[in-house]
């Protein structure tokens, strides 16, 4: 992936999680809920696409 796919797909999430901490009314706990889960899974997308979990992902945990 480009890396001006990658900046350009940032900066959209970080404004549409902006104007939505700006402009949706919602209560201040499910904000932080929604701000972490969308961190948690940028930085797991950006750990994806820079290969450093691709190994990862192929494992089977269990039988």
């Amino acid at each position: 992936m480009p890396l001006i796919n990658l900046i350009i797909i940032l900066v959209v999430v970080g404004v549409i999680l902006w104007v939505i901490n700006n402009y949706i009314p919602m209560d201040r706990k499910i904000k932080s809920i929604l701000n972490i889960v969308v961190v948690v899974v940028v930085i797991l997308w950006l750990l994806s696409v820079f290969g450093v979990i691709g190994s990862i992902s192929g494992l089977r945990i269990g039988r």
